[in-house]
């Protein structure tokens, strides 16, 4: 069953448009990898699809078969949709329990409460290895790139929406620290939600077994196909694409 079905997508940027017509289908449970140089416009997708009041769209998006674009931003979070940003932003003097209790509560529509969301957050920081000193600290305040990145895995975990939208994850990561954001995200994957991942690097990969890997350039997907194509991407760089020069 499709979760998200996307149709001629256009995404443009005041005058400027950045995605010239993407479709894509993607199943309850499965994981898309959209790779690409800079500027071919994945970010842009992403930020679209989470309703970015930045940009403005032509063409056709269904989420669970409810038009997506006619939702606001928030009304995307409540149906499920997840956004973990390249660079996170800091907020300082919101705790990070805090801040997380109440995007919970407005995403499911319930309250709860301190001390039952406690035990919530201490389960989620405990699976995926975060020292639960983090949660009274400001929101990514002070954090490593490494740290930030396990920030939104842990909203991820807390939140468990169904279709997570992931920007580069591993961007400023080193190797080590790659590791334990992938690890976190294996951990706290479940059956039925559905992933769509922007990287440049093959190795983020490595455990998530994708269904399927795609190639943006120039705001268009020009090659789709297994994760051998990832592997190939590293390997022998773009221009062996035919659309590539």
């Amino acid at each position: 069953m499709e979760i998200m079905k996307i149709e001629g997508l256009r995404v443009f940027a005041g005058k400027k448009e950045i995605v010239k017509g993407v479709s894509l289908s993607i199943k309850k449970g499965e994981v898309h990898v959209i790779m690409g140089q800079n500027g071919s416009g994945k970010s842009t997708l992403l930020n679209a699809l989470a309703g970015h009041p930045k940009y403005s769209v032509e063409g056709k998006v269904e989420f669970e078969g409810k038009d997506l674009l006619s939702m606001k931003p928030h009304e995307r979070a409540r149906a499920g949709i997840f956004l973990a940003f390249q660079t996170p932003n800091e907020v300082s003097g919101v705790p990070l329990s805090s801040f997380l209790r109440q995007a919970y509560s407005a995403c499911h529509g319930k309250e709860m409460s301190v001390a039952e969301f406690e035990r919530l957050l201490e389960e989620k920081m405990s699976l995926i290895g975060m020292d639960k000193a983090f949660a009274s600290r400001g929101v990514n305040e002070g954090f490593s790139g490494g740290e930030k990145k396990r920030s939104e895995i842990l909203q991820l975990a807390v939140l468990q929406p169904k279709l997570a939208l992931l920007d580069e994850l591993d961007s400023g990561l080193d190797i080590e620290g790659l590791a334990k954001v992938m690890s976190a995200l294996g951990k706290i994957r479940q059956k039925d939600a559905s992933f769509i991942i922007v990287t440049h690097y093959a190795r983020m990969l490595r455990g998530l077994q994708p269904d399927a890997v795609h190639v943006m350039k120039n705001g268009k997907i020009v090659a789709s196909g297994k994760a051998e194509l990832a592997y190939k991407l590293e390997e022998r760089g773009y221009a062996w694409i035919g659309d590539y020069s």
